[in-house]
Formats: structure tokens, C-alpha cells, sequence
């Protein structure tokens, strides 16, 4: 019988380790969390090589392409409500949080890191909340003496034919769009969609031809992300930067903030949480701000570049935008029909 045991010995402890090893591999596994990401990989790719190193925590990213940008990973979480495989999404814009909240895809959370983000910044339920903005401005050409400041000079006569915007049927340019019509409603935004196209709009096809064509002087201003304004100051082009509808009767510039959420059935939940808390720290925020793609931080008193100023000393448009994200779907027959599709 010893003898047997014996023999046996060389098993057990082979069994043993087999079992110690793959317990290891288990938990070295399950330090991770996985992230799919909107927000372009040469900005969020740094933040969260950054998160690695501080926390220990293994980031599996999935990033959108630019082919795919409005629709990839967005649609890959839809595909996934069932089997989610994804623990967070980093969306460039809240539309998408707000998309994925009416699926039933996102979990409630509440970072602490949130609680000095506005309100006007996060879902008021936990499902998403906003940080490091990009605001809707004016590139104004230098040569433009009496600058256009209301989003309303597109319509105005003295502008006619010396303006531009991106086609509204795309990228941010649509949202800003369908922010008017909750905040105007549909007769007012209807008639001003008409009236740029009497005012001879030029439509581009993106935020950063409309840049290159006022920096070049055949147009006087266009409506963009504040990033595009801001590349092309530091590239020493002859443009300004505008916040527009900044008096106390006007509407506030529109801003679209980063969002991050919790998905719902995450594999690895409370990494996740860890990351969101990174993601809406101040020093994420401050880092993107001097990152070229320059956003705002919605957290007081970060430091910012020379280029921008902090959102306090901004007027922002006050948007619902999970009704933004309705009246996106919703308008979409008639800004086809104006663009002439």
C-alpha cells in the first residue's frame, strides 16, 4: 500500500501544481478591465497606457475606426446586450451614452470623482456621465474685422454668401443641428435651416474643411469643434477662435463632453469602476486639455492652454441630450431633403 502511495506521489504534486498554476492564471486573468473607445486612439490610447501603469490593472481597448466612427463599437455593444463583453465605453459625445440608455445596455454608477462634474454633464440616474468637452465655436479668418457672435449671423444678409458649415447630415455638425430644434423647436430651427440655405450657406464636407476654407480667406467663419480652431492656431494659420451666443439673452455655445459609462452584466466590474474614476479625475482632464485635441475639462480650475479657457468662464447651451439624441433620428428625412438627397 505505501508503495503504491508512493508511486503516486509524482502525480498528486503534478496535479497540484497544474491547479496552483491555473488558480494564478485565473486571477492574473481577471486583473483586467476591457474598454471600448470612441474618443480617437491617439488621444485615449496615452490616458489609458497611464491607468495601466498606476493601477496594475491590464486594459483590453477596442477603438473605432475612423471608417466606423459613429457606428462601430456602438453597434458591437448593441450586438453583445445579451453577452456583453466589453466593462466600460469611452463614447467621444454623450448621444451614443444616451442611445445605449434607452437599450437597456448601461448600469447605473456614481463616481466620486463625478460628484463636481455640473449637472448638465451627466445623466441625472448614474447610467453616463460627461467630462473633457469640445465646444461648438466660431473660426473666424483674422482679416474678418467686425466678428460674427451669435449662430444666428448665419442667417443674417451681412454674411450672405461668406459663410460655411459642414453638411448637417454628419459628425457633430448634426448633433449641434438637432440640439436647436429641442431647444427652438421644430417651426423656429426649420425656418433657420431655410434661411442659411437663402443666405447662401457654403455646406463642406467636414468640421476641418470648413477650417482649412476660412483660414484660407475664401470664407469668413464657419461653425466647428474647438479643436480645429485650435490645431490651426498652433500651425500659425490667420484665424480666431469665437465662443458663439455668449451675451445674457442668447442661446450659449453647445458642448459636446466625453462620456463614460458602466455596462451592464460587466465581467470585470470593479476595475471597471476604477477606471471610470480615472477617466473623470481632474489629471485625466487636465491631460487632454494639453493634448492636441485640446478639450475642456469640466471640472473647476483645471489648467488649460493659452488656447482655451475653463468651461466656468463659458456660457453653455442648456441640452437635454438623451432628447437630443430622439430628435437626431427624428430629423433626419427633412436635413436630407435640405442638403438635397
Amino acid at each position: 500500500m505505501y508503495r503504491k502511495i508512493f508511486y503516486l506521489l509524482p502525480i498528486l504534486f503534478a496535479i497540484s501544481s497544474l491547479i496552483s498554476c491555473s488558480k494564478k492564471e485565473t486571477q492574473k486573468e481577471e486583473n483586467v478591465v476591457v474598454v471600448y473607445v470612441s474618443e480617437d486612439r491617439v488621444f485615449s490610447e496615452p490616458i489609458l497606457k497611464d491607468f495601466e501603469k498606476e493601477t496594475g490593472i491590464k486594459v483590453k481597448a477596442v477603438f473605432d475606426t475612423e471608417e466606423s466612427k459613429s457606428t462601430g463599437v456602438m453597434n458591437r455593444l448593441i450586438a453583445e446586450k445579451d453577452n456583453p463583453q466589453a466593462d466600460v465605453y469611452w463614447a467621444n459625445e454623450p448621444i451614443r451614452a444616451a442611445v445605449l440608455k434607452q437599450k437597456g445596455i448601461l448600469q447605473p454608477y456614481f463616481s466620486p470623482n463625478a460628484k463636481d462634474i455640473p449637472a448638465k454633464f451627466k445623466d441625472p440616474e448614474g447610467y453616463w456621465t460627461g467630462f473633457s468637452a469640445r465646444a461648438r465655436v466660431f473660426v473666424v479668418n483674422k482679416s474678418v474685422k467686425d466678428k460674427p457672435d451669435t449662430i444666428l449671423d448665419y442667417v443674417n444678409p451681412k454674411w450672405k454668401g461668406k459663410a460655411v458649415i459642414a453638411n448637417p447630415l454628419f459628425g457633430t455638425t448634426t448633433v449641434h443641428i438637432a440640439a436647436l430644434f429641442t431647444v427652438w423647436g421644430d417651426e423656429k430651427a426649420k425656418k433657420f435651416m431655410e434661411d442659411m440655405k437663402k443666405n447662401d450657406i457654403k455646406i463642406s464636407t467636414s468640421n476641418g474643411e470648413s477650417a482649412d476654407l476660412v483660414a484660407s480667406g475664401e470664407f469668413a467663419f464657419s461653425l466647428v469643434d474647438s479643436d480645429d480652431v485650435i490645431s490651426r492656431l498652433r500651425r500659425g494659420e490667420p484665424v480666431e477662435l469665437v465662443f458663439p451666443d455668449q451675451k445674457e439673452n442668447q442661446l450659449g455655445c453647445l458642448f459636446l463632453p466625453n462620456a463614460v459609462m458602466l455596462i451592464k452584466g460587466a465581467k470585470h466590474p470593479e476595475n471597471a469602476k476604477k477606471l471610470i474614476d480615472y477617466l473623470l479625475s481632474p489629471e485625466t482632464e487636465r491631460k487632454l486639455a494639453f493634448m492636441d485635441c485640446a478639450q475642456i475639462p469640466l471640472h473647476k480650475g483645471v489648467e488649460v492652454p493659452k488656447e482655451l479657457k475653463g468651461f466656468e468662464k463659458i456660457k453653455t447651451m442648456n441640452v437635454d441630450y438623451e432628447e437630443v439624441a430622439k430628435k437626431l433620428q427624428e430629423i433626419q428625412p427633412f436635413l436630407k431633403r435640405w442638403v438635397g438627397y
